[in-house]
């Protein structure tokens, strides 16, 4: 009788900026080797002045499902639609366990340097063949009046204003709000989409 071979995500890790990070490709090949009838929906829900907000739904039947967010901008990524459905699509699938232990974005204090979602830290020795490192673009641009704005609007939303919000933006980057690069700026802005709808996992 043939069996089927269990996905091993270790095999396909990648280096980014010294962190383990499980591509969301690869996590889409794990959901499917163990769940081909899983569905998954993605909705643009704001795309505006060069930016772009999905957010994605992924169903297992009968197992449970989530919900993930991702923003992305034009001054990061050429792509910024694509990497911002990407992205989301990705934390869902994060919240249902495939890749979550490679995935930094549900630890609110993660670093900065991020692709799509955060990676996670591991030691040197644990770097695989085909690991690469680079410079995510974004890094060192200040903040837009548009994401300022944004951040204002949803922790207004979340009863987060003055000393509180400010205590998640250095949660969430080691910086203050007054501080924060555009990365900077879709990390908070992501952690606040992920308070506001967080993940909801049924379980079986």
């Amino acid at each position: 009788m043939a069996t089927t071979a269990t996905f091993d995500p270790a095999r396909y890790l990648s280096l980014v900026n010294g962190r383990e990070y499980l591509e969301v490709k690869w996590r889409l090949v794990w959901l499917r080797s163990e769940h081909p009838d899983a569905v998954i929906d993605t909705d643009l829900v704001s795309h505006a002045n060069g930016e772009a907000i999905f957010r994605a739904h992924v169903t297992i039947p009968d197992r449970g499902s989530s919900t993930g967010w991702g923003s992305e901008d034009s001054q990061s990524f050429g792509d910024y639609i694509e990497k911002a459905e990407t992205k989301a699509i990705g934390r869902a699938l994060a919240a249902l366990g495939y890749g979550t232990q490679f995935c930094g974005d549900f630890d609110f204090g993660g670093a900065n340097g991020r692709v799509v979602d955060s990676p996670v830290t591991a030691p040197p020795n644990n770097i695989t063949e085909g690991s690469f490192e680079r410079r995510q673009p974004g890094s060192d641009l200040a903040a837009t009046d548009k994401q300022r704005n944004l951040i204002q609007k949803l922790g207004r939303d979340l009863k987060l204003t003055g000393s509180k919000l400010d205590d998640l933006t250095r949660e969430c980057t080691g910086k203050a709000l007054t501080d924060i690069s555009r990365q900077n700026a879709s990390s908070v802005i992501d952690a606040l989409h992920l308070r506001l709808h967080p993940p909801s996992v049924k379980s079986a």
